[in-house]
């Protein structure tokens, strides 16, 4: 028989036992929710409570951004802090080009922000530009008053002042920085980097090689030795990290590394179809999150459009010296213009000549032929050019000059590497180069290399439409 007070013991008993059922499957779907990393704009603060911050080794693969570092940090009272310095920055591009920027603790772009999901961090901004400014974390998912645009979201850090910015990180992904205030100005200078936040519990394996790239463009005339901010159209230097081919560090990795390419565009005017040589991969990751396996996209360029980050991953099977570029071409040269004549197909004769009886210090006349040497012969020194400056300059290769600037780089497998030091070109197998045809390969294959085009193997039947 159920009596009074056996009821209220029973039920007392069975309503604990509900509420630490409840309890339990409210912790266990939070872990399962971070562990999975569905969703992520659905979790919240209180979601990652009590999470330790992301170490290094333990949590994450440190992030490469080649020819820039990562942004220092320490953990006080289980935040993690940084510190940026916005200020004025003598940057050099490339060999021969060097600039009055605007960065961040002597760098441009400022270093790469690296955190882990769950982590509450804590950001000093100290400016020390001769203007005002702010710091706005873009892409990220964070409380109103922390998001940094000057006179909306917070004042303006007047030159002197520092500033602090405080939340948790509660998503994962490629993200980026910037100045919010004056942004024509300031980050037309270089105000801006890479924010990397590292998944807490991924659900795809950790990349052995995770190189991450900040796609820019400027406008900077030859001879002078400031970005113009104001310039809205005609750009002649696009980089890398802030770095215009030849002065881009290559990407190493060993055969068989797991590599993970990293893309963002912050502050620019174009988009960048990025393409990388020799291999195929899918798009795992935009600026909002990873893409489910079932969406991704099998590619070999990656359109990064203005305002966003992209991110794709391979494995490293083909060893070699493979370029990645933007397919823009104007975005791989250095300090041309569409102002200038075209000379294709002039001959000129004996005009050097002439002109150097009138002004003895003509060098040469240039771009009849195109301009594949221009810059070969700007390295050399047989062509004159204003100071601080190189226009169509590209770089020494192993086989030939490399007629390529602005957005290029070079990733560079190799079998049984020792260390990930740059570790020169690429020693190719015999019979795997192209090389100049003999007359005796022409004679066997029937080529007639005076011939425009190949006449049909004898007894061909030929079609006519009529």
């Amino acid at each position: 028989m159920v009596t009074r007070r056996r009821f209220l013991t029973t039920g007392a008993a069975m309503a604990g036992g509900a509420v630490m059922l409840a309890n339990a499957q409210t912790g266990q779907r939070k872990q399962t929710n971070i562990q999975r990393q569905e969703k992520p704009y659905h979790l919240s603060v209180a979601d990652y409570a009590g999470l330790p911050p992301g170490q290094p080794g333990k949590d994450y693969n440190p992030v490469i951004t080649p020819n820039n570092v990562s942004l220092p940090w320490k953990i006080v009272d289980g935040v993690k802090v940084y510190h940026l310095i916005a200020e004025v920055v003598d940057h050099e591009f490339a060999p021969g080009l060097r600039a009055k920027c605007w960065g961040y603790n002597g760098r441009v772009h400022g270093p790469t922000i690296e955190a882990v999901e769950g982590d509450r961090i804590r950001i000093y901004v100290t400016n020390k530009l001769p203007a005002g400014t702010s710091v706005h974390w873009h892409g990220i998912l964070l409380p109103n008053g922390m998001d940094g645009v000057a006179g909306l979201n917070q004042k303006i850090i007047r030159p002197g002042e520092t500033f602090k910015y405080e939340y948790t990180l509660v998503q994962h992904g490629t993200h980026m920085y910037h100045s919010h205030h004056d942004e024509m100005t300031q980050m037309g200078l270089g105000t801006m980097g890479l924010f990397i936040i590292h998944p807490r519990n991924p659900r795809r394996p950790r990349p052995d090689r995770d190189f991450a790239f900040m796609l820019s463009e400027w406008r900077i005339d030859p001879g002078t030795a400031r970005p113009n901010p104001f310039e809205m159209t005609d750009f002649n230097i696009f980089t890398f990290n802030a770095k215009a081919f030849p002065g881009t560090e290559p990407m190493v990795a060993k055969l068989g590394d797991r590599v993970r390419i990293r893309l963002a565009n912050v502050a620019a005017m174009s988009h960048h179809p990025i393409h990388l040589h020799g291999y195929q991969f899918p798009i795992v990751e935009t600026d909002g999150g990873q893409i489910p396996e079932s969406a991704q996209q099998i590619e070999t360029s990656v359109l990064t459009a203005i305002g966003q980050s992209r991110a794709f991953e391979f494995i490293a099977n083909q060893p070699g010296d493979w370029a990645m570029h933007c397919h823009m071409t104007h975005h791989v040269m250095n300090q041309m213009g569409h102002q200038l004549p075209n000379m294709i197909g002039m001959k000129p004769g004996d005009l050097d000549k002439q002109v150097r009886s009138l002004v003895p210090a003509y060098m040469m006349t240039m771009g009849t032929d195109g301009m594949g040497e221009h810059g070969q012969h700007v390295q050399s020194g047989r062509m004159a050019v204003p100071p601080n400056s190189i226009p169509m300059v590209g770089g020494y290769g192993p086989f030939d000059y490399i007629t390529m600037g602005g957005l290029f780089t070079i990733l560079k497998v190799r079998e049984n590497l020792t260390s990930y030091d740059d570790p020169g070109w690429y020693d190719h197998p015999r019979g795997t180069v192209a090389s100049l045809a003999s007359g005796d390969e022409l004679q066997r294959d029937g080529i007639d290399p005076g011939v425009t085009g190949m006449q049909a193997p004898e007894g061909a039947h030929h079609e006519h439409m009529g």
